[in-house]
């Protein structure tokens, strides 16, 4: 997974139900209160940059972290990298070009 150290400089942790869309990043849906989630089962805890970026998330399910991206972004906004875990799965490595358009991995 990724580590906790690597959200530390993202100190804007926000609370949402879901997410949506298959573009990345994705959309984040229905906030809720940080002292709503003792009543939780599955939530996102997402990390946002001094900006109000968004620099990646965690879906929690039942206190553990089941899958996690963290997103970085060319200097005109286009995502430019985005890292995914899932439980259980080999993580992911996208690159995408300054317009955000994915670009082939070399195999």
């Amino acid at each position: 997974m990724i580590e906790e150290a690597e959200t530390a400089q993202w100190p804007d942790q926000r609370f949402f139900v879901s997410y949506t869309g298959v573009k990345l990043p994705f959309t984040l849906v229905n906030p809720i209160a940080a002292d709503a989630l003792s009543n939780r089962n599955t939530f996102i805890r997402a990390y946002f940059d001094a900006a109000g970026v968004l620099r990646g998330f965690d879906k929690v399910v039942y206190g553990e972290i089941e899958l996690s991206h963290r997103y970085a972004y060319h200097d005109n906004g286009a995502l430019r990298h985005a890292a995914i875990v899932m439980l259980d799965e080999e993580p992911a490595e996208l690159a995408f070009d300054a317009a955000g358009i994915p670009i082939a991995s070399e195999a």
